[in-house]
Formats: structure tokens, sequence, C-alpha cells
């Protein structure tokens, strides 16, 4: 083995020696606690119909127009291409997203019974996208470091089926333990590292109505679109109580919606319920999501 390759292989903390798996969930749920323990993703195919993730498709370009058409609306994420955070009354199928068994259940296996629901947003890579640089989408937090446990999920759906010449999601496996005083800011890689990572490489090609869960510190990025269409994805993201990252969004609710939503949805949410929303600026916090 190659000094270099060893110097890769040394910036990873490796994989806990035992994987909190709770007791009582099921087969399934088990299955994806390991996987994000292990591989830093997990899919779930088939958890919502097309019909239902066509109604997603046409609520993410109704909210990316709004919010082209403000200061501060849509943010870059290198050319081509923009993330947008929305508030949950924004899309029509978020109670059917959140409530869902499968994100209900791996949420809380992963992140405890009192996990937080802290974050909605898309990324939609156009046509001439090109591949962003590997990252994560914030720093290791210390009870990941130290305490080798995952803090947070981030809930991927796809708005299109995705091929080759989309510019399709590259995800590296079990780089949510990396980490080196080499990554600025503790998320973004120095180059050095590349090979590592494109030698792990996964690339990923769900259809509509697949969701995927992933670390946010798994090591990833959105590779050129070569094709004629956007490659829109729904971004949700959770946290376990601690993590602190709803303080980086500003997702909020209104008072008629919150009173109409089941008590096990309204149990995670740490946003501010309101009179009315304002639409949201997309925060200059230093993030890659």
């Amino acid at each position: 083995m190659s000094d270099a390759i060893s110097t890769f292989e040394e910036i990873s903390l490796g994989v806990p020696d035992e994987i909190p798996v709770p007791t009582g969930v099921s087969a399934d749920v088990a299955d994806a606690v390991r996987a994000l323990y292990t591989d830093g993703t997990v899919g779930k195919k088939g958890a919502f119909s097309r019909e239902w993730t066509t109604a997603m498709a046409e609520d993410i370009y109704i909210a990316f127009h709004e919010a082209l058409s403000r200061k501060g609306g849509a943010m870059g994420r290198g050319p081509r291409r923009y993330y947008v955070e929305i508030h949950p009354e924004q899309l029509r199928g978020w109670t059917e997203l959140v409530d869902n068994p499968w994100v209900r259940e791996v949420s809380e296996a992963v992140l405890g019974p009192d996990y937080q629901i802290v974050e909605l947003g898309f990324d939609i890579p156009f046509p001439g996208a090109k591949n962003q640089p590997w990252h994560r989408d914030f720093r290791m937090p210390e009870q990941t470091s130290v305490g080798r446990r995952l803090t947070s999920l981030a809930f991927n759906l796809t708005a299109v089926d995705t091929v080759e010449e989309m510019g399709p999601f590259e995800i590296v496996p079990g780089t949510q333990w990396d980490t080196s005083p080499d990554f600025e800011h503790g998320m973004f890689p120095d180059k050095k590292f590349y090979p590592r990572f494109a030698d792990r490489a996964v690339r990923k090609y769900p259809t509509m109505g697949d969701i995927a869960a992933r670390s946010a510190l798994t090591i990833h990025r959105g590779t050129q679109n070569f094709s004629s269409q956007p490659r829109p994805v729904l971004v949700l993201g959770m946290d376990a109580p601690g993590a602190g990252n709803a303080a980086h969004h500003d997702m909020a609710v209104t008072r008629a919606f919150y009173e109409a939503l089941p008590e096990r949805v309204r149990a995670h949410l740490v946003c501010p319920v309101v009179d009315e929303l304002t639409p949201i600026t997309q925060s200059t916090t230093l993030r890659a999501s």
C-alpha cells in the first residue's frame, strides 16, 4: 500500500464498534440504521406515488420562481445550480412526507424519539451545472467525532427520473467518519483527498417516488448536468435534540397550519408558529447543503 493511500485511510475514524440499533425496530429500519452508520446513506424505493411526486415538483418550481423574484430568495451553489429554503406550507405534501412511516421510524431510530424537523428546501442543477467540489453539509460535531453518534439526517426526494446525463448526485460511502485539519471550515476537503473520494464514489439514479436518507456528514457532490432539463431534489433536514442546526434555518408555520397537524407531527416541530409567513432570505451562514 502506498504512503498516499495510507494517508487517505488515516483521515477516517472508522465505523463504531457497536452500531446503536434500537431494540424493537423492524428489520427494515434496523437495516437502515446500519447502512447510515456504515455507508452513510440508504434508500427506500417507491415510498411515494408518482402523483404525489408530480405535485411536489410543481410546488418546487412555483417556489423557485417566487424566490428568484426577490433578493436573497435563491442561493447559488455553483454555476447553474441553486438552493432554496421554503416553509412547509409551500409544499402540499409536507405532512405526508414527514409523517411517512419510514421517514418517521428511521428518524426516531437514528436521532431518538425527540428528533426535530429543522429544514425544508430544494436543490436545482440546471442544464450546464458543473461538478461541485466534494463537501459535507456542515462541520463534524463533537457528538460524532468523540461520541460516535450521528446527530442529523438529510432526506432527499427526486422530482424526476434521474439519468446519467442529468448530473446524478454522487456520494462516497463511509466518509461520514472522515475528519482532518485539511478540511476547510471542517466541510471542504483539500484536493489531495480527492483520489480517495473518486475511487469510492457512487452515483445515485433515483426515480420519482423514491426517498433516500443520508448523514449530512457523508462526503458528496452534484455532478455536471449535460441534459436539457433540470434535476430538482427536495431536502428534508432532521436533527437530534441539541444538534443545533435549527438555528441555521428560518422555517416557520402559521398557527392554523400548526393546529391542523397530527400531534405526532407537531411534537417534532421546533420552528416558530406565526400569524403570517415571511418569505425566507437564504442564510449567509457557511453551509454547503
